[in-house]
């Protein structure tokens, strides 16, 4: 399966690649935002998906050392491993032009383009600390099935699972216990 983006929406449209010959132009009329564009196989400017990347990204996300969360493969987005830093880590759907530090790249419409922030810091023995804090969402940030106020802060556990509208997240800290 090949993804393409919308030039329009910034979405991914997938299909399958292996139904066409090299060097043949489809047409794509995106799901999203009615765009129609075409594309030709053979040679793709799209830029790849951050896993396709960087194949290795998963063993060096902790390498600032503030540890990196994982987005789960759903139907809207494949999965994501990536590397948290110092202070707050502003989380939210991946859109050209969105100023987040750290995007999802994502179908999922019930996940806002500001969602929720974790917040990295040290304690006053030096060890990581990570607050989870809604953004505020329209559609709300569950920790442990359990919806996060938005004035509310949550401290977060390595392997802690949050979901981001119905985009499910871990958290993957620096530190072994």
């Amino acid at each position: 399966m090949k993804r393409v983006r919308c030039p329009k929406c910034d979405e991914y449209i997938t299909f399958d690649e292996t139904k066409y010959t090299n060097s043949s132009t489809l047409i794509f009329t995106c799901p999203y935002c009615g765009k129609q564009f075409g594309i030709r196989l053979g040679t793709s400017k799209v830029r790849p998906r951050q896993d396709d990347e960087n194949p290795e990204e998963e063993a060096k996300a902790n390498d600032k050392g503030c540890g990196s969360i994982t987005v789960i493969e759903n139907d809207y987005c494949y999965k994501q491993v990536i590397p948290l830093q110092m202070g707050d880590n502003t989380i939210g759907r991946y859109m050209k032009g969105n100023d987040i530090t750290t995007p999802i790249e994502t179908g999922d419409l019930t996940m806002d383009l500001l969602h929720c922030v974790i917040n990295v810091s040290r304690n006053k023995r030096g060890a990581l600390k990570y607050v989870l804090r809604d953004g505020p969402s329209n559609h709300g940030t569950f920790l442990n099935g359990e919806r996060i106020d938005p004035k509310e802060k949550r401290i977060l556990e390595n392997g802690a699972v949050f979901n981001l509208g119905v985009t499910t997240v871990i958290l993957n800290t620096e530190e072994e216990d």
